[in-house]
């Protein structure tokens, strides 16, 4: 796996140590950047070239969900890791609709760690099983209604393709499944994401979960 370089935005010293520590020695992590605050990360974004942000939510200022919502606002590729120990709702609610590609707990062990990066790289989405509960209470929330593939005028294969995405599969996977290249893969999830109007493939999950287009 090509190096990729990774941004710790996290105010507590301790932590920002045992999350450098528990990457620094594989062999697919490039530079590893350390921010102790929002400001501080915006800049090292401006002046580096960042694949992965492990984001606390937790931070003086700024907090997490409203930097990732500013990062959004200029860089869509960069991948954002929710590391945190806040599982409330509302808080889990807007993580996801601020445009986050994994939510996971500070207790996560390092291996497992180091595997959820690999597939958030690999285009996989990823949330902690102690917060499932708050996915399902977010489809719950909405009216029930009929299906939506006609409404937004999804093929067949796309329906496919978005119900592997939502169920957190990386292209790789999808294209497996399904018996199809990954650069088809990845015009089937581009064709799908100007299809929701959304921007990531975070946000079609959630908008497929929540307006029940998936099957």
């Amino acid at each position: 796996m090509e190096k990729k370089n990774i941004l710790i935005v996290e105010d507590h010293a301790l932590t920002r140590f045992a999350l450098v520590a528990s990457l620094k020695d594989e062999e697919f992590i490039g530079e590893i950047f350390e921010a102790q605050e929002a400001y501080e990360g915006y800049k090292i974004l401006a002046e580096n070239k960042v694949d992965v942000i492990l984001m606390d939510l937790g931070l003086p200022g700024t907090d997490g969900i409203s930097a990732t919502r500013e990062i959004r606002k200029t860089n869509k590729e960069v991948k954002i890791i929710v590391i945190t120990s806040h599982n409330e709702e509302k808080e889990v609610q807007k993580c996801m609709q601020s445009g986050i590609n994994a939510y996971c707990s500070k207790d996560i062990k390092p291996d497992r760690l180091i595997a959820l990066i690999k597939d958030v790289i690999a285009g996989a989405i990823w949330f902690d099983s102690s917060i499932a509960q708050y996915v399902l209470n977010m489809t719950k929330d909405s009216p029930e209604e009929t299906r939506k593939e006609a409404v937004y005028n999804l093929t067949s294969k796309e329906m496919m393709v978005l119900n592997l995405l939502a169920e957190g599969n990386s292209n790789l996977e999808i294209a497996k499944n399904l018996n199809i290249s990954v650069n088809t893969t990845k015009v089937h999830v581009c064709s799908i994401l100007q299809k929701l109007s959304v921007d990531d493939r975070t946000q079609a999950a959630v908008k497929a979960l929540k307006e029940n287009i998936t099957g």
